[in-house]
């Protein structure tokens, strides 16, 4: 057994007494940075291991879910690189779309401005210059976080080299007819004036009113009920199921739609569930995305009855009113004709809202580019079943492959000034060009005014992030990427469309590996929301705790692809982790724990030597598994209780006896130690880098526990030292244990006889060091004797508690949990009672019974234990 370290003894000196941790993170990482630590290489030797960011917006501030997401991936990175990895975390911002327009437009707002007085061209640039000025904030709330990223590569959505991607890639579709130009059914945020894609709405439940409009007259009407009475100005059809037989004598006839002076069919469509209200239901296919399908099926007219800023635009009374103001004018208007035949308010149901700016969306038929997804979604189907990529969890696949077989057209333009402009041109003749990267549009032709869905340049960021379309040193070494790490709610919006256009592209997948994990939610499993008021900033935690801890208290919530609720409890908790850390190193420090030389050799060491080094292993081979397997709650439980419980609270409180005796036994117990600690803050590096980088450069006075090498696993296994150390706790525990029954103080010193095994009996000055028993007196009179596996201890407790009195005490606790039992008792063998009494009261009585019989068991242990 060796170690490869040879530093010069540990100077515990250097280490304060008190753990303050605004005082180290920022200091180590401007270091980490200036050493070039998290730089990558592509002309390295290494094997690669890469991780792209998934970009934050532009406009954003970190916020718990990064926290969340970028601790994690800092971890596994981290790892990556002291495994000997050419490790790439690449990382960049989004330049956010509408989010970065909306900010913008509201910084105008202020000064009486909106962006059509500016222009188009002077407002571009009025973005990049809040972009220089105040954008990516977050820029640097990643790095007090922690995060390894390579900076020289940081990489924008909209830098030239990116924006030379997008065009490429598009030129590329259109040229194989896989972008195109149609009228489709889309989302349409009328504050916004622009198309949003579905992650970008927020469906919430509003309280409306559901009304009942009777169509046409006598034998011909029929009734439809809505909760957009207004859309109806607009209706070109009503629908009914084919096989309906109370409405097969409309079907193919026309009736009067009511306020409009038209009339319009009756079509048979099996979208229509007969068994929903009136089995009927209003066609507006230019306001509605099924009502737009069945308007293709049956070869119906689209009326658009509303502005971009959903504005009636129809002929008539209702002409001008803003689509609210229109449905209570349609509304009051229908019911003064009689056509009204029920209203039900409130009406709870799920209405979209834009998510950048709040306002309802409106279904709206546009004029839109497309891309068609068909054999592109196939592609990343089958890259996955065919293993060419695994998704972890695993049990998280099927809802891929239910989103990506089930893929419709993407409508990738938005009605932004803010993003990439569609690389399409128009000639005053009215000829369309799609121009390249490397082209020039020609003198006299205009571009179209539309820019793309921010999710079109997300989707080449695994490889526009690297030189494609280049065949750079950096796309060969870093791309494929190792592993996409990303919430589980990204895995249709982002993550399909990256594997579209990465397989498209390139040939290759854009990773080998999707690992998903879920959202941060708040201790009571309640999404975090502004509205909620129970958002957290992180930057106020780590200010109080420390970033570590805020680290660590995520990395014990983080299971995969399940929600991680988070408390300000549990980073306390690892708050009070990390001061324990860095006393007990402080505290191993000063009784000489090193790491210099060679370990000692095996027939050194002594049994808890032997022991702890055992463990260790066991430790470094799970944490490894748990590593591999983004399994962060568990490696983080793992690390923590073998730190707290195995080497602090017993392996260093063994080894006290050993130090205080001196000699070679101690000798080899503090390089144990050292090895130990070395060893366990490596492993616990990648999860709270500051406190670890900090105690391991004091120990070992190595340069940097970011680029030491990753623990190995050297095999040794120790059972027999396993089991004698188990023995030697459960002694300890049951005399902690009996001492707390007592009364008697932790502090308190206690005459005692040990009688102990062989096997026992070389730790007797480390036992009675750990329970504060001295040796027997010349009046030594034992009061209570512990039988514990085949050892005694036998202790005088008259000076430390009133044996009568606490004899008294038990004896008068042990009737009460006897009249207890025989009282539940009575009733459970009452067959009366049972028949009549409710099951959850039966099983109170027996638990209490249970309960009461457990109470008198261990009273009655203690009465034996205590003589006298």
């Amino acid at each position: 057994m060796t170690d490869t370290h040879r530093p010069d003894s540990a100077d515990p000196t250097t280490l304060p007494t008190t753990f303050v941790p605004v005082e180290l993170e920022g200091e180590l990482y401007v270091r980490w940075v200036a050493n070039g630590y998290f730089k990558a290489d592509e002309t390295s030797d290494k094997p690669a291991y890469t991780v792209v960011i998934p970009p934050p917006n532009v406009t954003g501030r970190l916020h718990m879910g990064h926290a969340y997401e970028h601790t994690q991936i800092d971890a596994i990175t981290r790892r990556k690189r002291m495994q000997g990895f050419e490790t790439l975390w690449q990382p960049g911002m989004d330049h956010a779309g509408i989010a970065t327009q909306n900010v913008v437009e509201r910084e105008l707002a202020k000064e009486g401005l909106s962006r059509h007085d500016l222009g188009r061209e002077a407002f571009e640039q009025r973005v990049w210059q809040w972009k220089a000025e105040s954008g990516g904030a977050i820029s640097d709330q990643m790095r007090r976080l922690g995060d390894g990223v390579d900076w020289d590569r940081e990489r924008f959505t909209m830098d030239e080299g990116l924006s030379r991607a997008v065009q490429t890639i598009f030129k590329r579709l259109y040229d194989d007819d896989l972008i195109y130009r149609a009228e489709r059914i889309i989302n349409w945020c009328p504050r916004c004036a622009t198309a949003i894609s579905d992650i970008e709405v927020d469906h919430k439940d509003l309280d409306g009113e559901l009304v009942s409009i009777r169509y046409g007259e006598g034998d011909d009407q029929i009734v439809v009920a809505t909760t957009r009475a207004e859309t109806m100005l607009g209706d070109t059809a009503v629908a009914v199921h084919p096989d309906d037989p109370r409405y097969s004598h409309l079907v193919g006839r026309e009736i009067e739609l009511p306020l409009t002076g038209r009339r319009i069919p009756v079509v048979a469509d099996e979208h229509v569930d007969p068994e929903f209200g009136s089995g009927a239901v209003k066609v507006t296919p230019a306001h509605d995305p099924n009502d737009f399908e069945i308007g293709q099926r049956h070869d119906l007219p689209s009326l658009t009855v509303m502005d971009d800023h959903a504005i009636i635009t129809a002929p008539g009374p209702f002409q001008g009113l803003d689509r609210l103001e229109a449905r209570s004018a349609v509304v009051a208007a229908l019911r003064a004709d009689g056509r009204i035949v029920a209203e039900k308010r409130p009406y709870s149901h799920a209405v979209g809202h834009c998510s950048r700016c709040g306002t309802v969306i409106e279904p709206r038929l546009s004029m839109q580019w497309w891309v068609k997804v068909a054999p592109l979604a196939k592609a990343a189907g089958d890259a996955v079943r065919d293993g060419h990529v695994a998704i972890h969890p695993p049990e998280l696949a099927g809802r891929y492959f239910d989103w990506v077989d089930n893929l419709r057209d993407w409508n990738i333009s938005r009605q932004l000034w803010w993003g990439h402009r569609v690389p399409i041109w128009y000639s005053p003749t009215g000829e369309t060009r799609c121009v390249g990267a490397d082209e020039t549009a020609p003198d006299g032709w205009t571009s179209d005014p539309d820019v793309l869905d921010t999710w079109f340049s997300s989707a080449l960021w695994p490889f526009s992030t690297m030189g494609w379309p280049d065949q750079t040193d950096a796309l060969a070494k870093f791309y494929p990427n190792s592993v996409l790490f990303t919430g589980y709610d990204l895995l249709f919006f982002w993550i399909a469309r990256m594997m579209m256009f990465g397989l498209y592209a390139t040939g290759q997948p854009p990773f080998t590996e999707i690992a998903l994990h879920g959202m941060v939610r708040d201790k009571h499993g309640k999404k975090m929301s502004k509205s909620f008021g129970n958002v957290v900033d992180p930057i106020e935690w780590m200010d109080s705790y420390g970033t570590d801890a805020l680290r660590f208290a995520l990395a014990r919530a983080a299971n995969p692809g399940t929600d991680a609720p988070i408390a300000e409890e549990s980073v306390a908790g690892s708050r009070n982790f990390t001061t324990k850390l860095w006393n007990a190193s402080r505290f191993a420090l000063l009784n000489g724990a090193t790491t210099a030389g060679l370990l000692p050799p095996v027939d050194n060491l002594s049994v808890t030597d032997r022991w702890i080094l055992s463990r260790l292993n066991v430790v470094i081979a799970e944490a490894d598994g748990y590593y591999e397997d983004y399994q962060f709650a568990k490696l983080s439980d793992l690390l923590y209780h073998f730190a707290w419980d195995e080497t602090f609270d017993w392996y260093l409180e063994l080894s006290k006896a050993v130090f205080a005796q001196g000699g070679p036994a101690a000798e080899v117990s503090r390089r144990v130690l050292g090895h130990v600690l070395d060893t366990l803050l490596r492993l616990l590096h990648p999860l709270v880098p500051f406190v670890t980088e900090k105690l391991w450069t004091i120990l070992t006075g190595g340069e940097s526990v970011v680029i030491a090498d990753w623990p190995q696993d050297s095999g040794f296994r120790d059972p027999a030292s396993e089991a004698t150390v188990a023995q030697l706790q459960q002694l300890v525990t049951e005399v902690r244990r009996f001492r707390s029954e007592q009364g008697v103080r932790t502090s308190q010193r206690v005459p005692a006889e040990l009688t102990l095994t062989d096997a026992m009996a070389g730790h007797e000055p480390a036992i009675r060091q750990l329970l504060r028993l001295d040796p027997p007196t010349t009046h030594f009179h034992s009061t209570a004797a512990l039988p514990i596996g085949d050892s005694r201890i036998s202790l005088d407790l008259s000076q430390a508690i009133d044996i009568d009195a606490e004899k008294r005490r038990l004896e008068k606790d042990l009737a009460g949990a006897v009249r207890e039992v025989e009282a539940a008792a009575k009733k459970l063998s009452n067959d009366s009672f049972l028949a009549k009494a409710p099951d959850d009261i039966v099983a109170g009585i027996r638990t209490r019974h249970q309960n009461a019989e457990l109470d008198a068991q261990r009273i009655r242990e203690q009465l034996t234990v205590l003589l006298g």
